[in-house]
């Protein structure tokens, strides 16, 4: 079977919504349109679809079956980033006042930090696999890893910036300390309850 229209068709409308849905990094870049606006968080946007390709394609040539094989390391990545969510979450809700960002020590998250995270943010993983496990026909296969990271990334970039512009809008809003800091500590929460499927799991 190849990549027909219609099987892409259907991949694209699986990629808008996994890409445009809450998730750590829509939390994330909701909170940094807020607090450095929609310029300053572009290389956020970024990183996180280039850092998604790359997951995509790794994903498609072979890591997948690496994990199915060694579970344990897939286990060990999932506790990583929960980790590195739970720090986010400190960062997020110990931000400044808007004016304080634009020029204190508070900076947005980098291009290759916000792509190294796609490699330990769970549902990353779990739209990379879906994608390549459900959307690419054996036939050309590896033509077809390539069309639907690529697919995907397009797709992704103005999803995620959505989220970031939504921030950007409620800067005006924000800009009282107490706002602010409540909407920080609520952006804080949502990334920790992110959490919640994993902590689930662990104690089943």
């Amino acid at each position: 079977m190849t990549l027909s229209l219609d099987l892409l068709l259907g991949f694209a409308l699986f990629a808008f919504v996994t890409s445009i849905t809450p998730g750590p990094n829509n939390t994330m870049l909701l909170a940094s349109g807020v607090n450095f606006g929609f310029n300053r968080t572009i290389p956020h946007m970024l990183g996180i679809t280039c850092g998604f390709f790359v997951l995509v394609v790794a994903v498609g040539f072979g890591l997948g079956a690496v994990f199915q094989t060694y579970p344990l390391l897939y286990t060990v990545l999932r506790y990583v980033g929960a980790a590195y969510l739970l720090y986010l979450a400190w960062k997020i809700a110990h931000s400044g006042p808007v004016g304080d960002s634009e020029s204190g020590e508070a900076k947005p998250i980098s291009y290759l930090g916000a792509a190294a995270f796609q490699w330990v943010n769970p549902k990353a993983w779990i739209m990379a696999i879906g994608a390549i496990s459900t959307y690419t026909p054996m036939q050309g296969y590896f033509t077809n890893v390539i069309v639907i990271a690529a697919v995907f990334a397009i797709i992704n970039l103005p999803s995620v910036g959505v989220w970031a512009a939504c921030g950007t809008l409620l800067r005006n809003v924000l800009k009282d300390r107490r706002w602010l800091r409540v909407f920080n500590w609520g952006m804080a929460a949502l990334l920790v309850i992110s959490l919640y499927p994993l902590l689930l799991e662990s104690f089943r």
